[in-house]
């Protein structure tokens, strides 16, 4: 799975921005410059946060962006969605609406649970979890397990094939 740079530059954004809840507004050129995102594309990310409820602009010399609600009560899926669309898609439909035949009849299937896997972490996660790096003890066993840091098969795999 691939997280588009859109995404994380939201997410990434909206941590910077729960950092300097209750200060005045932040200015784009300084989320851009503080997270090294370009800023022309944090613009219209911003823009797609605030159709999506989760920014407020003001405005003026003294404007720029704010949370439109507490960082507790934002989650990255709220993020995702956002700026990003439904959770997970299969070319573009969702996979409850597709069917398969033949050996791969029962694929729809897995695509669901892939959905429902992504939705029982991003759902959970608010931002303010990731900015205090306060995950829930379930979620943060997987980010201690080494194997979760590596790329392609785990040791495990490895183990299981013989290798």
């Amino acid at each position: 799975m691939e997280i588009p740079a859109k995404v994380d530059y939201a997410v990434r954004a909206m941590a910077e921005l729960a950092v300097r809840a209750g200060s005045p507004p932040v200015k784009a050129e300084f989320l851009a410059e503080s997270q090294d995102i370009p800023e022309h594309f944090l613009k219209a990310i911003l823009r797609e946060l605030g159709r999506g409820g989760l920014v407020i602009a003001q405005r003026g010399a003294n404007g720029g962006y704010r949370l439109a609600r507490p960082a507790a009560e934002i989650t990255v899926a709220d993020v995702v969605r956002a700026v990003h669309g439904p959770l997970a898609t299969v070319r573009g439909e969702r996979p409850e609406n597709l069917a398969y035949t033949g050996a791969a009849e029962h694929l729809a299937e897995v695509w669901v649970v892939l959905r429902a896997s992504m939705r029982s972490v991003l759902e959970r996660v608010t931002i303010e979890q990731l900015v205090d790096n306060d995950l829930a003890d379930d979620l943060a066993s997987f980010s201690a397990d080494p194997d979760a840091w590596r790329s392609g098969p785990t040791r495990a795999d490895a183990a299981a094939d013989g290798a």
